[in-house]
């Protein structure tokens, strides 16, 4: 098995242990013959990714009366990440309808080779690979239905050279927080041969390039973490929401604006000493100063006003306690 794409230990360890258990022993290579397949139907599709030289053929023994995929095969002539891909593209494919196979993308390809859900299963350069797996679908889905193979695709294409559709791009651009056209092209060959994707002016004309897909989704980033950060500054406008800062703030100018003026105009004050969530209730910690603090209303009506105020004003279960 070739393994031209595996130079040193550390890019070893960018491939999940699923793609390595898979590159040295795939689990659906092989083939499937017409002596194998009975009375069901036995399709053969070729496939060349021509931006990298790999191939891959797949074998399906598929029921005609339900279309259903029984066995899937496949042979791949290429770099071992191919060999992971399409193993794990056949072993998808198994047990589906022709039209079920057809919903499988690349994407769910590489998704399925990960070990955890948020890393990726192989390096962004090797994500191509999952693209020829997905293509093969395609081919060996035209050649049962006898269509033509461009009538199963759903989404489009950005670069034609390395088959690399947008969803894929916005995914890749995302998880990988890219930045520049160089990384798109690293991770995933687009715009790395004939070029014309990366910008106007290449021969051949786009309705979307790659310098577009950047800018938007980097207001796209952006506009979600100042998203972020106002959610984190504010919470949902609620006090129970509101930091242990945003509330202490929130009562204090309460006090400032509607309890102090009084009780200084007696002599008095009221400091804020502390706020503590229990169960669903927050208790507030004060302290009288001045006058207040020989004042016999300072357990009762005082007390009372300063704790309805702030239920009033802050919209929450508040229990204001003399320290």
């Amino acid at each position: 098995m070739a393994r031209n794409d595996l130079i040193g230990g550390a890019l070893w360890e960018e491939y999940s242990q699923e793609v390595q258990r898979r590159m040295d022993n795939p689990f659906n290579m092989g083939e499937i013959t017409e002596n194998e397949v009975g009375s069901d139907r036995l399709i053969i599709a070729d496939f060349g990714a021509e931006s990298c030289g790999d191939a891959v053929r797949l074998y399906w023994q598929i029921d005609p009366k339900t279309d259903v995929i029984k066995k899937s095969k496949f042979k791949s002539f290429g770099c071992g990440t191919a060999i992971a891909s399409s193993d794990m593209m056949a072993e998808l494919c198994m047990e589906k309808t022709v039209d079920d196979a057809l919903k499988i993308t690349n994407i769910d390809v590489e998704k399925a080779l990960r070990d955890e859900d948020e890393i990726p299963a192989v390096p962004g350069q090797k994500m191509h690979c999952s693209v020829m797996a997905y293509d093969v679908i395609k081919k060996a889905a035209s050649l049962y239905k006898n269509v033509d193979m461009d009538s199963f695709e759903t989404e489009y294409i950005v670069c034609e050279c390395a088959r690399v559709s947008q969803d894929t791009l916005r995914e890749v651009i995302k998880l990988n927080k890219l930045t520049t056209v160089e990384e798109i092209t690293d991770y995933t060959k687009a715009g790395g041969f004939c070029k014309s994707c990366i910008k106007p002016g290449g021969h051949e004309a786009k309705d979307l390039y790659l310098v577009d897909m950047l800018a938007e989704i980097k207001e796209e980033l952006n506009a979600e973490e100042r998203t972020r950060k106002i959610i984190e500054a504010k919470g949902d406008g609620t006090f129970n929401s509101m930091s242990l800062v945003q509330k202490i703030k929130s009562v204090e100018s309460i006090l400032e604006q509607y309890i102090r003026p009084t009780l200084k105009a007696d002599g008095g004050n009221v400091e804020l000493i502390d706020i503590q969530p229990v169960d669903d209730v927050f208790e507030v910690l004060i302290k009288y100063q001045g006058e207040c603090i020989s004042c016999s209303m300072n357990t009762t009506t005082t007390l009372a006003g300063i704790e309805d105020m702030l239920k009033f004003k802050l919209k929450a279960q508040i229990k204001v306690i003399v320290t």
